[in-house]
């Protein structure tokens, strides 16, 4: 061994002294890996930089050949210093030369060089490059200099983020931070939004890294860790919790691991070497973050969001700040940026004020975006590590129909969207002047265009858009964002406001949709090889008809004196529809028996979207009330392409031949049957694809409140005669064709219909 570790806290206090120095960036990080060098007693030290290609480059070292830095390059999971970046671990090796990943540059002279330390520049879990130092004589590294290399790249880290190397990238290798982006993601609402980035957990910025009295940093944790276990307690008890941004739920398992007596000790551990409270908290934070974000199971990576709020709450009670953005902070173009949210949360925000919203985790059938989309905010999903990309503050675009994001935009690019979202609204208004004309094509066909819902937040949408009614509301959602099993009564008192609120207009209620992806909080989850089709809604109303009983009952009473139309979810057979239609027969029997005032009329019906009851549809249609179809799992399931899974979900054309005539088939046995049938999949709110629609005979559609517009206003300029000869001509002679798509928009574009 050649040498000993110099003081870690000596080594924090000369890089801050270089940090402050008046130099260029290149000289200042010149400075860094000889400093660096020096107090690890290295005859190297590397900094290597990531750049938005996914490429680490050589940007500062000491003791390797000065004219590689710039030059020498590799990619992620290349080498060593690649293995570290993707991997997000530190390594240390007493001779790298023998590692199965070490990779020669002979560029950089470091072929003479045996024994290496490296550690991930780490900030909010997500990789910005990598600290090296080398020796020649093969050593092993102590866990204090790991610890010791660790923290020092914090410094680096946020020297990084701070945008000041960006100067030095070449063109066209922009470092991984404080750049202009196009991120891709999924789209969750509709709608461009232009603002300014809003942290829904804001993240506390740690100057002061070095702690002059460790004991008291100790006693900071404790008495920070104390204060934020009362804070969850009192919301925890809360009654209205639910509606104050957080779900009891979550905050149970959040209060779990806030006397998890494992992390507080590695927390403390930290502190110990030397590091501020905050500093600790970042340190531990952080480095779970990265190991955790590259865990495929679910579970774990459910638990990586309760450990990041606990984390950021701590970090808020150090530094005495606010945790969570508060109403009166908002401005007034916010665009809202989390990891995950649950729907509670979004709802506690001003919605005047919130222009977009993204997450980095949450589908297309997730309830956040059940939620923004009834709210009407545009919502993109899955953009990977974009709590960690952005600062307070940030210029952001979303655009929610293509599921773009733009980061900290140019300005001809801000200048184009911002034309857009003119556009946009200039045709919003123009829908708006629709809404008080009835829903008639031009021959005169009534059409009916219903709302789908699931949240009380949803209902005034129904008089906004001047729908008909509800064609789907969603029990689920109550069920969701419950501590426990909502009892009877609760649920009676929800229907019952449901339909005070609609005053007169109908409702179909669809009887609990969980399972699969939606598994509640307070019952045991099911593992399953596919979820989506295992033991889901009906399914297990039937299996567990306890819970099946109470909700019919519940509708049954809060329908007292009022229609009720029910239906059930994923039903596979006609005689599982029979089994869960007798509970119905059963419970309106002990209504009576018990003087209780019965519904003035009671419809039974059936969701449509086992491919299995298209071919019972004519049994079906005897014994149903009305069908209403349920196109997102029908196309899902008849495909068999899971619609959460991007490789495939847009593989299959919902206006592709063998899905439009299983549609059919479906509207015809109901209409021979005198049985009323609805479409209530995301395929009705198109206006193409409701053009469709209309043309196979379907008369009543349920949608999303922003598609109401553009839906009537393709209908008022569509002759339904004209459109349904050219379904039936398509259909007959499509051949091997995969999709009419291409045909029906020259049938529209033709006769001036606005799809």
């Amino acid at each position: 061994m050649r040498g000993a570790l110099g003081s870690p806290r000596l080594l924090l206090r000369r890089l801050r002294e270089v940090m402050a120095e008046p130099v260029s960036a290149q000289e200042r990080l010149d400075r860094i890996v000889v400093v660096i060098a020096s107090n690890m007693v290295a005859e190297v030290c590397s900094v290597y930089v990531l750049r938005i290609d996914g490429t680490l480059e050589l940007y500062a070292t000491e003791g390797l050949n000065p004219e590689a830095v710039h030059m020498t390059t590799m990619r992620l999971g290349e080498g060593i210093v690649g293995t570290i970046a993707r991997d997000a671990e530190p390594l240390a090796l007493a001779d790298a030369q023998l590692h199965p990943a070490y990779s020669y540059k002979p560029e950089t002279g470091e072929e003479v060089y045996r024994s290496f330390l490296g550690v991930p520049i780490l900030r909010a879990g997500n990789t910005l490059g990598v600290l090296v130092v080398q020796n020649r004589a093969q050593r092993n590294y102590t866990e204090e200099e790991i610890e010791a290399l660790q923290t020092t790249a914090m410094v680096l880290a946020e020297m990084i983020a701070s945008g000041e190397l960006q100067a030095l990238a070449k063109p066209g290798a922009d470092i991984a931070v404080r750049r202009s982006l196009h991120l891709r993601g999924v789209s969750l609402a509709d709608g461009v939004g232009l603002g300014h980035a809003v942290l829904h957990e804001p993240r506390v910025v740690v100057n002061n890294l070095l702690a002059d009295d460790p004991a008291h940093e100790l006693a900071r944790i404790d008495k920070g860790v104390a204060a934020v276990r009362e804070t969850i307690d009192r919301l925890v008890e809360r009654g209205d919790v639910a509606h104050h941004g957080e779900h009891r739920d979550v905050l149970e398992t959040v209060r779990m691991f806030a006397n998890d007596q494992g992390w507080i000790r590695r927390v403390r551990e930290v502190v110990g070497t030397g590091l501020t409270a905050e500093a600790a908290v970042e340190r531990v934070q952080s480095d779970v973050r990265a190991r955790m974000l590259r865990q495929t199971d679910p579970y774990l990576r459910d638990r990586l969001h309760d450990l990041d709020e606990l984390s950021d709450r701590l970090l808020h009670a150090l530094a005495g700040e606010h945790f969570g953005a508060s109403r009166e902070e908002l401005p007034e173009n916010a665009i809202l940026v989390a990891r995950s949210m649950g729907p509670a949360a979004l709802l506690d925000y001003d919605r005047s004020r919130l222009r977009g919203l993204v997450l980095e985790e949450g589908g297309p059938a997730s309830h956040i975006a059940i939620v923004a989309r009834a709210l009407g905010i545009p919502t993109v999903s899955e953009i990977a590590g974009i709590a960690g990309m952005l600062e307070a503050g940030d210029a952001v675009i979303v655009d929610g129909s293509a599921g773009d994001v733009q980061v900290r935009p140019q300005p001809d690019v801000q200048s184009a969207y911002a034309e857009k979202a003119r556009l946009r609204a200039k045709r919003q208004e123009q829908y708006r002047s629709l809404r008080d004309l009835p829903a008639l094509t031009l021959d005169g066909e009534r059409i009916s265009l219903n709302l789908n819902a699931g949240l009380l937040v949803d209902l005034p949408h129904v008089s906004e858009t001047n729908a008909d009614g509800v064609g789907l509301f969603r029990t689920e959602l109550q069920f969701m964002i419950a501590e426990r099993m909502p009892s009877t009564s609760e649920q009676e008192a929800l229907y019952r406001q449901v339909l005070d609120e609609l005053n007169g207009a109908p409702v179909t209620f669809r009887t609990l949709d969980i399972g699969g992806d939606k598994v509640l909080p307070y019952m045991q989850a099911v593992e399953e090889e596919n979820p989506a089709l295992g033991w889901r809604a009906i399914r297990i109303g039937l299996d567990r008809p306890g819970l099946l009983r109470a909700q019919v009952r519940a509708l049954l009473k809060a329908c007292s004196g009022r229609a009720l139309k029910v239906m059930f979810p994923m039903v596979a057979t006609v005689e599982e529809f029979n089994r869960a239609k007798a509970i119905v027969t059963r419970e309106l029997s002990y209504l009576r028996k018990h003087g209780h005032v019965e519904p003035s009329s009671i419809a039974v019906g059936v969701m449509v979207e086992v491919p299995s009851l298209v071919f019972q549809i004519e049994e079906l249609v005897r014994v149903a009330d009305f069908l209403s179809v349920g196109s997102n799992d029908l196309m899902q399931f008849l495909f068999a392409a899971d619609r959460e899974n991007r490789q495939v979900a847009e593989r299959f054309d919902p206006l592709s031949t063998p899905l439009l005539r299983a549609l059919k088939v479906i509207h015809d046995s109901a209409s021979a049957g005198n049985t009323p049938v609805t479409l209530c999949g995301e395929i009705g709110g198109k206006p193409l694809e409701a053009m469709a629609l209309i043309g196979l005979g379907y008369r009543s559609l349920s949608m999303s409140p922003a598609s109401i517009g553009p839906v009537k206003a393709m209908l008022l300029s569509l002759d339904t005669g004209a459109i349904t000869a050219e379904m039936n001509r398509l259909l007959a002679t499509a051949g091997d064709r995969g999709t009419l798509r291409q045909a029906l928009a020259g049938f529209a574009a033709a006769r001036g219909i606005p799809v």
